[in-house]
């Protein structure tokens, strides 16, 4: 399955700005909607052209509330993303998929703790610890699993556990504009992060 994740602009709630619309809901009402990281929605469908079809139905929207849309697909990469022009370019067949891993930007990935604010989103499920780690491509360990266990689970680990508390979600930070040298990408270095997300670009996107 190929799979889709809208990442927010600084300055809105994606998931109410999508789901409060009636054409962007009615779009994407057929779909299971995750939460794989703060401020973003993502979801699985058959194939890069379907993903590139949503995201031109979306366009209205995703102009004015998205600052990424990323797409997603196992015949490409089983832990890199592409971004949304890459992806248009692979689709129409105007590169090969082994022709996509040159130009890459690197968000990391780090734990934050709920706030109210994000508590009070649309109750969307968050991604389970196992679509957690391959959304990031790190393993599923057990610190991921106790990041993203769901509020019943927190409530009854042990005594240092706070009552009701909700579960620590992540948060993709300043991405790293890297190129893919001998098969090797850079480490990310602009803050110490838990993990990282990669996304392979066009050479526009990367040097625009």
């Amino acid at each position: 399955m190929t799979r889709v994740c809208l990442i927010g602009t600084d300055d809105c709630t994606l998931q109410y700005e999508l789901l409060s619309r009636e054409t962007a809901r009615e779009a994407l009402t057929t779909y299971d909607l995750r939460r794989p990281f703060e401020n973003t929605i993502a979801l699985r469908t058959v194939s890069v052209g379907a993903a590139i079809s949503l995201l031109n139905d979306l366009d209205w929207y995703l102009t004015r509330f998205v600052d990424a849309a990323l797409v997603q697909d196992p015949s490409v990469s089983e832990d890199e993303w592409l971004s949304r022009e890459l992806a248009t370019e692979l689709r129409n067949g105007a590169i090969e998929p082994d022709e996509t891993a040159e130009f890459c930007k690197i968000y990391g990935v780090e734990r934050v703790e709920p706030t109210d604010a994000s508590a009070s989103e649309p109750a969307q499920a968050d991604e389970s610890a196992a679509e957690m780690a391959e959304t990031t491509g790190v393993p599923a360990t057990s610190e991921i699993t106790e990041t993203t266990e769901t509020a019943e689970t927190a409530g009854t680990t042990d005594e240092t556990t706070p009552p009701n508390r909700q579960p620590q979600t992540r948060r993709l930070v300043e991405p790293l504009y890297v190129r893919r040298t001998d098969g090797s990408l850079p480490e990310y270095d602009l803050r110490d992060v838990d993990s990282t997300l990669v996304v392979r670009l066009t050479e526009a996107e990367h040097s625009p």
